[in-house]
């Protein structure tokens, strides 16, 4: 029964894909997609308690790590899916969209949800890789759904930047699997068996080989020097879908990066990995820091602190202790609850003011004062203040980093999140607070906060405040997926 229950993350949004293109986006369809996340959560969380599963003969394993990915797929996609009706729904109402659009947004949606789940799902380098892959053509579609000027561009830019990312990391695996064939234990691209014989790689192909996979799925993961994508794809996207895309997915390619680390660790030493992962981190941070101080779109605001969040995640991974690896782990389901909520919301201020601008949304705590508090303390969360959990994440990691001999990097990191952190509180303030200026964002007639956007809202927010107190039943799978990913028990 649990080997059953391994092949559910994957199979329930494809059953709920298929109920949107036999029977449409309507009334009796509208939370199918919510449904699907919800059973993937609860799939997971059986899973996280049951030990290693494998099936399909072992080209799916779910270990504790994967369960814990599953669960961050399935928290933030149910949070996004259950505002997604209220938002197609305004759409509608708006003339922007049609019922004939709602349904093919929720079938791709559910196509995301799983390929994503299959990507933390296998057992096979090439199996993730084409799970990978595969989201980049489903949300393509889902950031130019709007078929204006800007969303096709952002859609284009998309493919063409994620594509040649994950170029580079096909590249990578096929050297891997080179290097895997010339050992006596040949293991293929099995995660496993790969980390088990990773000591009889041939060294300079090997480290050819984590360059490319590194560096291609830093690409998809949002980091620099592949990361311009990310902030036009990510402010163009519809907003349930951008909460997915930077809640779920740029950590489902950074697991991926993990995975990889394992083996190059054994195979290089700890110290070529981490030098290409501080690299890239600090470089994330710089760019980051750089556009956040004078952004002026909310949208691309929240964009720009994703390779923020992405950067921190890879100077996690570069310190590479059991403490920073527990703390890169929650950091990952605390950004993507503080993301889903804040692109949620952000999508609920475009509806209702008609425009992203920072400049012209003034104002908001006092005519949409639950949006705003949402928003508020959503921002308050995403910089790391306590009791939200993104706080207890970066100070683990932070002291990994100075334990690691990391100081340098760390004390730069450190500095750059500060900045982060002072652009994003000083655009929030002027978007909460003032009178309403004149123009499009000076709305008067402002429609009540769905009750389900709310409550997904709200929920989000007590989740990742509860998670920064303790981590609870969370704690031994944390423990577990670290040993995973270290080798220390």
């Amino acid at each position: 029964m649990i080997t059953l229950l391994t092949l559910v993350p994957v199979l329930l949004p494809m059953v709920g894909a298929v109920v949107y293109l036999l029977v449409g986006w309507r009334p009796a369809t509208r939370w199918v997609s919510a449904v699907s996340a919800a059973g993937v959560l609860v799939a997971a969380v059986v899973l996280a308690t049951a030990g290693q599963q494998t099936a399909l003969s072992g080209l799916l394993r779910v270990d504790a790590l994967s369960a814990f990915m599953l669960i961050v797929i399935g928290a933030v996609g149910l949070l996004a899916t259950a505002a997604t009706p209220a938002h197609l729904s305004a759409e509608i109402d708006a003339g922007r969209a049609s019922p004939r659009t709602a349904t093919r947004h929720s079938l791709l949606v559910q196509a995301f949800l799983a390929a994503m789940a299959l990507a933390v799902s296998a057992a096979d380098l090439g199996v993730l890789w084409i799970a990978i892959e595969a989201t980049t053509i489903v949300t393509a579609f889902l950031v130019g759904q709007r078929r204006t000027r800007s969303a096709v561009e952002a859609a284009w830019k998309y493919v063409v930047i994620c594509s040649t990312g994950i170029a580079l990391a096909l590249l990578g695996t096929l050297l891997l699997n080179y290097a895997a064939q010339r050992t006596p234990s040949t293991p293929g691209l099995d995660w496993a068996a790969l980390a088990a014989s990773a000591h009889t790689l041939d060294p300079g192909v090997t480290r050819i080989a984590v360059a490319l996979l590194v560096i291609g799925f830093g690409a998809k993961a949002g980091l620099a020097p592949l990361h311009a994508w990310l902030p036009d794809a990510h402010s163009q996207a519809p907003a349930p879908v951008s909460a997915l895309m930077s809640g779920v997915l740029l950590s489902v390619a950074f697991y991926a990066i993990l995975r990889v680390k394992v083996i190059a660790d054994i195979a290089l030493g700890t110290g070529f990995a981490r030098a290409l992962l501080i690299a890239m981190a600090l470089a994330s941070l710089v760019v980051a820091a750089s556009l956040l101080v004078a952004q002026r779109d909310y949208k691309r605001m929240l964009a720009y602190s994703s390779i923020e969040h992405m950067g921190l995640l890879a100077l996690g991974a570069a310190a590479g202790s059991p403490l920073a690896v527990a703390a890169v782990l929650l950091h990952i389901l605390g950004h993507g609850l503080a993301k889903g909520v804040l692109f949620v919301g952000a999508g609920r201020v475009l509806q209702t003011t008609g425009t992203s601008k920072i400049g012209e949304v003034r104002g908001l705590a006092a005519r949409q004062p639950l949006l705003a508090g949402c928003l508020g303390f959503g921002v308050l969360a995403l910089i790391g203040l306590p009791p939200f959990s993104v706080f207890a994440s970066e100070l683990g990691i932070a002291r990994a980093g100075f334990a690691s001999g990391l100081g340098w990097a760390t004390a730069a990191a450190l500095l750059l999140v500060l900045v982060i952190a002072a652009a994003l509180l000083t655009h929030t303030s002027r978007m909460l607070l003032g009178s309403p200026p004149d123009g499009p964002g000076a709305a008067i007639a402002v429609p009540r906060l769905p009750m389900l956007v709310a409550t997904a809202l709200l929920g989000g927010l007590l989740v990742c405040a509860v998670l920064g107190v303790a981590a609870g039943p969370l704690t031994d799978l944390l423990h577990s997926a670290a040993t995973i990913l270290t080798g220390t028990p």
